[in-house]
């Protein structure tokens, strides 16, 4: 089996994001890498669907999960007949694709195509776990290329000897520009914002920068525009959890004030992925707001008194006027024509 996660960090192996394997889906536990490397062992799609929810994993990880969650579904209703079979696998992906809401059009895309897997596989009498197995497999190898293509066009813009900050944890995109940077042999160095309350820049991030060889330094969240001025950042990125069709990117929490303050200093920021055609515009994006108490704590160790309140929205909207690009697979747009992208015919991505 082709395989595009070669010389990537240890959490962007396939098997060590989500796996299906004999009636269970095993995923790795983000919630406690790198400090122990634990898997989260599920023997439903609900319990994928739990875990999705949960942050068990999370970035791109969710879509591989959804698609293996889909398979473990397929698992579970092997003995049906062919028409219940497929009302349980609409369920199931609904349920799947409902777990997170404002990824939840991305996640739809990724369990369609797994009942199409499935429907192909029982009307070629095959069995549809593995079909839609080897699917989420075939869907990680397009989605791990093609960013590798928009990597290549994101490293053009690194200097040679320069500084790039990051944001939260983009999954496949930092290891692919990473893996791109040191085949071109650019001596970069890396700014991470940690990324309270779940810490994924400081524990992820890092983690797979260190794993791949770079100058990585952790930064705490409220040190991005001393750090700016002071270090000679050359320039800011992060990946999208939504690309909206006006140019509005949504990300986590925090990308925002560090686009604002990029701007300020005169550093370009360039979001990285493909745009969200289902989202023509932000008033179709959900904000999901998750559990405020995990703002009144830091990996477990409560900082506040009783009664004192917290508020966590998980992603925050950054406008189209602190966007410097859009890069894709496709070259880089400006956040005002990024409607062009579907000018020329796009390859499925999920």
């Amino acid at each position: 089996m082709e395989r595009y996660d070669h010389d990537l960090a240890f959490m962007l192996r396939y098997e060590n994001v989500a796996w299906y394997e004999d009636g269970k889906v095993r995923i790795l536990d983000r919630r406690v890498y790198p400090s122990r490397v634990e898997f989260v062992t599920c023997h439903s799609h609900e319990e994928v669907a739990q875990a999705i929810a949960d942050m068990v994993t999370q970035s791109a990880g969710p879509y591989t999960a959804a698609g293996m969650g889909m398979a473990l579904a397929a698992y579970e209703c092997r003995h049906m007949k062919e028409e219940e079979m497929l009302e349980y696998l609409e369920k199931a992906a609904y349920t799947l694709s409902h777990a997170r809401p404002t990824t939840t059009a991305r996640m739809k895309i990724v369990t369609q195509g797994c009942l199409e897997a499935a429907k192909k596989a029982i009307a070629e009498g095959k069995r549809v776990d593995e079909a839609i197995f080897n699917r989420t497999i075939e869907s990680l190898n397009r989605r791990y290329s093609t960013m590798e293509v928009v990597a290549e066009h994101l490293v053009d813009l690194f200097p040679n000897k320069g500084s790039i900050m990051t944001q939260c944890f983009g999954e496949t995109i930092v290891g692919m520009m990473l893996r791109v940077a040191k085949r071109r042999k650019k001596d970069i160095k890396l700014y991470v914002p940690e990324t309270r309350p779940f810490f994924q820049g400081a524990r992820l991030t890092a983690s797979v920068a260190q794993d791949q060889g770079f100058d990585t330094t952790v930064i705490t969240d409220n040190m991005p525009a001393f750090v700016m001025a002071q270090k000679g950042v050359d320039l800011f990125t992060s990946a999208a959890d939504v690309i909206c069709l006006d140019g509005h990117v949504v990300n986590k929490v925090g990308t925002y004030q560090i686009a604002i303050v990029a701007k300020y200093h005169g550093i370009p920021y360039f979001v990285t992925g493909i745009p969200d055609k289902a989202h023509g515009d932000i008033s179709t994006v959900t904000i999901e707001e998750r559990d405020p108490n995990q703002v009144l704590e830091a990996r477990g160790i409560k900082n506040t008194l009783e009664g004192v309140k917290g508020y966590y929205p998980s992603f925050d909207i950054t406008p189209p006027h602190l966007v410097s690009g859009v890069v894709t697979d496709k070259g880089i747009y400006t956040p005002y024509n990024i409607k062009d992208y579907f000018k020329t015919e796009t390859k499925e991505f999920y």
